[in-house]
């Protein structure tokens, strides 16, 4: 089912036009007069008010660079989506992966029996343990590809009825158009062009430790993030917290 068919079709248009603008409209005013810091949270607390039907959720945005897939998480609602955001980057499987990869909506109602179990056996696992059994995944929209995913989850299994899902992509599109609007934003006074540059700096951990593995074992780059993932996965622990550890010299990746 496309994203169109889900918000209906008709004489509902004009109607879905005017939701829209209106999520636009409040969660740009959420944002509009704060520091680029604290956007990303406001933004996030904004959406749950509008999603009140989820348990959590959390805002990623995605990049391929060397032949691998990596993402920003942007903000999360809880530790439950912070650490689910996390895995599916981690292990790289997972229905926010293939959300990005298909440009399309990707629904697990169920984590903890088939079809969604076997689609992603290593993500379903953690993900259950993490304490969500449905996730649900929306691409924010761009013109060359997905910018990233906003991602929803439920602690028990289950779907989302029509006007949830609609609401859902609504929102998608709205926090889209929040990240275009203020990522070409004025430069604020303390110098930050925009609030995205400061999502990304623990991600920059994981691309300085993927370049200590790539000297200490004269691997590629890629070979050096599975490594990265494959430690994380087999101690239980994210990449970031994996990459910090390479970084401080508390790990030594070479004794694997």
């Amino acid at each position: 089912m496309t994203g169109d068919e889900m918000l209906g079709g008709g004489d509902a248009e004009q109607e879905t036009e005017v939701r829209r603008a209106r999520i636009a409209r409040e969660l740009i005013a959420v944002v509009r007069r704060l520091p680029p810091a604290e956007v990303p949270d406001a933004l996030c607390r904004a959406c749950m008010g509008l999603l009140p039907v989820v348990s959590g959720m959390s805002m990623s945005m995605s990049m391929t660079g060397n032949g691998y897939e990596t993402g920003v998480v942007l903000c999360a609602s809880d530790e439950v989506a912070a650490r689910l955001a996390e895995l599916q980057y981690t292990l790289g499987e997972g229905p926010c992966m293939e959300a990005v990869r298909l440009r399309a909506p990707v629904f697990a109602t169920d984590l903890t029996r088939a079809p969604d179990s076997r689609r992603w056996p290593l993500f379903s696992v953690q993900a259950t343990r993490a304490g969500a059994e449905a996730v649900f995944s929306v691409p924010l929209g761009g013109a060359r590809g997905a910018l990233g995913t906003l991602d929803l989850y439920r602690a028990a299994a289950g779907s989302l009825d029509g006007d949830h899902v609609r609401t859902a992509l609504l929102v998608a599109d709205a926090v889209t158009l929040a990240v275009a609007t203020l990522d070409h934003a004025p430069v604020y006074p303390d110098g930050v062009v925009s609030w995205l540059e400061g999502a990304e700096s623990d991600r920059e951990e994981v691309h300085q430790a993927t370049g200590i593995v790539m000297v200490h074992l004269g691997v590629s780059a890629e070979e050096a993030l599975l490594r990265l993932r494959a430690r994380a996965f087999a101690e239980g622990r994210t990449s970031t917290e994996v990459a910090r550890a390479i970084i401080d010299h508390t790990m030594d990746i070479r004794s694997d």
